[in-house]
């Protein structure tokens, strides 16, 4: 498979971006390396699209598409990967340098397609969208000074995926359930946790991450999950019939 044909399958979504500039300039990375899928999520400024930052990369803006979720943008990948720059927060996803980062991306791109996310230049990603993760990625910024600049850390990652697209690397070829299937399964599995009174409303928040991160720690194959749907609607039923 070509290096184009892969790179294709990429989906850069930009989650919450404030300044159309940013919004270009990450455009104008992608175009100088080959990811022309550009994603964006609920951008600050609609007018993105005139930026004039995205020198020699009109196409991919014009071509950009619009969501209003995240759940949205992503739900044909079957890998999602958010970038953070770390810091006091407490992750609950594994973190992985930009260099492992961009080998286990490029492996996946084989096959399916993948989501790489970038949060607003302000507050980043926030934890609801780090539940759409399977893992974190970071670029290797000193302590002292962390946040990179959104188009430069797109620039960065892309780079890093780019740099060795001739590399033979090993293929995989067992097919995954997308975002969206996941979310389906996630979805009934709330219902049947809801009316079990195991999710208790208080601490539905938190107990949905730690499912989600759960799901997904699994990598299903596409059956796997329509197995799982239908075994999670029929307790579902049983429950709301009340028979034994």
């Amino acid at each position: 498979m070509s290096a184009s044909a892969e790179f294709d399958r990429l989906r850069v979504v930009l989650v919450r971006a404030r300044n159309p500039l940013n919004i270009g300039a990450a455009a104008r990375a992608m175009s100088n390396f080959g990811f022309l899928r550009l994603c964006v999520v609920n951008p600050f400024e609609l007018s993105f699209r005139e930026a004039r930052s995205a020198v020699g990369a009109a196409k991919v803006l014009a071509n950009a598409e619009e969501f209003k979720t995240v759940a949205e943008a992503i739900a044909d990948c079957t890998l999602v990967v958010g970038t953070t720059a770390g810091g006091p927060r407490t992750l609950q996803l594994p973190l992985r340098p930009l260099a492992e980062g961009a080998r286990l991306i490029r492996q996946r791109l084989r096959s399916s397609r993948v989501a790489l996310l970038f949060g607003s230049e302000r507050t980043g990603l926030s934890n609801d969208d780090f539940c759409h993760c399977h893992w974190l990625m970071r670029i290797p910024t000193r302590q002292e000074h962390r946040s990179v600049n959104l188009g430069q850390a797109v620039a960065i990652c892309l780079y890093e995926l780019a740099r060795d697209a001739k590399a033979a690397f090993s293929r995989e070829r067992r097919r995954l359930a997308t975002a969206a299937d996941i979310e389906r399964v996630c979805g009934v599995l709330f219902d049947v946790l809801r009316v079990s009174g195991y999710m208790k409303l208080r601490y539905e928040g938190p107990s949905k991450e730690k499912v989600r991160h759960m799901i997904r720690r699994h990598n299903l194959a596409p059956g796997d999950a329509e197995a799982w749907l239908g075994m999670l609607r029929q307790v579902l039923w049983k429950m709301g019939s009340g028979d034994d």
